[in-house]
């Protein structure tokens, strides 16, 4: 399985294509900001804000050491570095993701305190007690057996001398009320075949989490904020299209190819399908210890 999720994220040349579709947009590749990557940098419900809020939520601070589970080309690894200043290391199934996020972290300045792992999260090699944040932002959905992902987070997760418990931070798809009868969408950022889907209710979870030794200190649904998220990308879909003559250099096409155009549409339909008036998705967030 974990090739062919590989495969639906495999983009060839990925690091040359950003950089082409930079210049073309008047930036300079070696030279980037944060602000400059926006419309590839932050492609997870809710944009950077989700992934600021959710850092705040969490009480991050400069002194964790995150592992960015799921880390695609680095966008949340980049922002963790720069806004709390702490160290950051990303892992990632893809390797055109991880080249990518190797040349877009130098690129902005934070290769000193971000640093990116190709690898399978489940089986990450990384040591035991090595970390004190798991970040695992929209990764659950690609994931097919959860208790063996939650046993890893448990096994890397560490204990400071200060006695601060490792935390494990969650902004995550899941399955909806309707979508154990129906079947999503497609495509969706995740998946573009319901061979690689595999959500589950967040009671389950939940569940999963506490039998894996985790103990929640928060969680929010925030799908009814997702929904308005997903409304502006369809809204803001409509104005382009592959096909015209001067395309915006910059998008989730670069990574997603035409697809990236249809999830506007897809993924609003999931969060409220138009027929059962019911989410086959919902959006969640959450924060648990060791």
């Amino acid at each position: 399985m974990e090739k062919e999720i590989a495969s639906y994220y495999t983009s060839k040349d990925l690091t040359s294509r950003i950089a082409i579709a930079l210049k073309k947009a008047g930036k300079d590749p070696e030279k980037l900001t944060l602000k400059d990557l926006s419309v590839i940098d932050q492609l997870h419900t809710g944009g950077h804000l989700a992934t600021l809020e959710l850092a705040k939520k969490a009480n991050l601070h400069q002194e964790n050491k995150i592992l960015d589970a799921g880390c695609g080309i680095g966008g949340s690894s980049r922002l963790l570095a720069k806004e709390i200043r702490c160290s950051v290391t990303g892992i990632d199934l893809v390797d055109e993701f991880i080249d990518a996020a190797n040349f877009l972290t130098k690129s902005t300045g934070f290769d000193n305190l971000v640093n990116f792992l190709q690898g399978d999260i489940i089986n990450s090699g990384l040591p035991d007690n090595s970390f004190d944040c798991v970040w695992c932002q929209h990764t659950l959905m690609n994931i097919d057996d959860k208790k063996a992902l939650f046993a890893e987070f448990r096994r890397v997760l560490s204990t400071s001398k200060k006695g601060d418990k490792g935390k494990l931070v969650l902004h995550e798809v899941v399955k909806g009320e309707e979508s154990s009868f129906n079947k999503i969408h497609l495509p969706v950022p995740w998946a573009d075949d319901h061979s690689i889907s595999f959500l589950l209710p967040w009671n389950e979870i939940d569940a999963l989490l506490k039998d894996a030794g985790f103990t929640c200190l928060f969680h929010r649904d925030l799908t009814d904020q997702a929904k308005v998220w997903w409304q502006k990308v369809k809204s803001a879909g409509k104005n382009f299209s592959l096909k015209a003559d001067n395309p915006r250099p910059l998008g989730p096409h670069i990574i997603f190819g035409k697809n990236g155009s249809l999830f506007g549409n897809t993924m609003s339909a999931n969060l409220e399908d138009p027929v059962l008036k019911k989410g086959l998705i919902k959006v969640m967030e959450a924060v648990y210890t060791i």
